[in-house]
C-alpha cells in the first residue's frame, strides 16, 4: 500500500483525481468503483475539470457505486445512482 500525504482537502482531491486519470489513460476500459458522500466531491470536481480540458475520456470505462440502498429505484432522488449522476456522470462522457 502506498500512503500519500496531502496538505489539505483541495490537494487531496487533485491527487486522487490524477490517480484515476492515470489509470483510465493506461486502461481506457477500466472498471471503477465510485464512492459517495462528502469526501469524494472535490475529486469529482477535479475529474470534471480535467474532462472539460480534454485530459480524460470516460467513454469506455465501466463503473459501479460502492454504496446503494435496497430496495430503491435508481431514479429516486435519495439513491446513490442519482447522487453520482448529479455530481459526476451528467458532467462527463460516461
Amino acid at each position: 500500500m502506498k500512503i500519500i500525504e496531502a496538505k489539505n482537502y483541495k490537494e487531496l482531491s487533485k491527487v486522487a483525481s490524477e490517480i484515476i486519470i492515470k489509470e483510465i489513460n493506461k486502461k481506457p476500459n477500466a472498471v471503477i468503483g465510485f464512492a459517495t458522500g462528502e469526501t469524494p466531491l472535490g475529486m469529482y470536481e477535479e475529474l470534471v475539470k480535467s474532462y472539460k480540458k480534454g485530459k480524460i475520456d470516460f467513454s469506455k470505462i465501466k463503473s459501479f457505486n460502492l454504496d446503494e440502498y435496497f430496495p430503491i429505484n435508481k431514479k429516486d432522488k435519495r439513491s446513490y445512482y442519482c447522487y453520482m449522476f448529479k455530481h459526476l456522470f451528467n458532467k462527463i462522457n460516461i
